[in-house]
């Protein structure tokens, strides 16, 4: 099973959040979601273990103070696939013809016109 955990203790460790899930049985990995940038935890994280054991844990744990926060803890929901993010949605270069402005993106009098042939 994989517990979504939230509100966690900023402060706080993986091997922490391993240590308070593993009174509950055996822990399958706790991780604590952190920037990219700079490192730091975002306040939230998941643990994985067996189902039974994961469901007690939840019982137990959600709205219990950790470190000083109330931990939020829920089955984690399966992550939705969301479409690829594409850099080159509808900036086609339109065709010129708008008073000496050019198109849409791509160069033509350094005005950022693709344009074609202006009349």
């Amino acid at each position: 099973m994989n517990i979504f955990v939230s509100n966690i203790n900023y402060a706080t460790k993986e091997y922490e959040l391993h240590d308070l899930f593993a009174e509950f049985g055996d822990v399958s990995s706790a991780k604590i979601v952190t920037d990219r940038e700079t490192g730091r935890s975002r306040g939230f994280g998941f643990v994985e273990m067996g189902d039974e054991e994961g469901q007690q844990a939840i019982e137990a744990l959600n709205q219990k103070e950790f470190n000083g926060k109330a931990l939020n803890v829920s089955e984690a929901k399966p992550r939705e696939e969301k479409p690829r993010r594409s850099f080159d949605n509808n900036r086609g270069g339109g065709y010129g013809n708008n008073n000496n402005r050019g198109g849409g993106y791509g160069g033509n009098n350094n005005r950022g016109g693709g344009g074609g042939n202006r009349w």
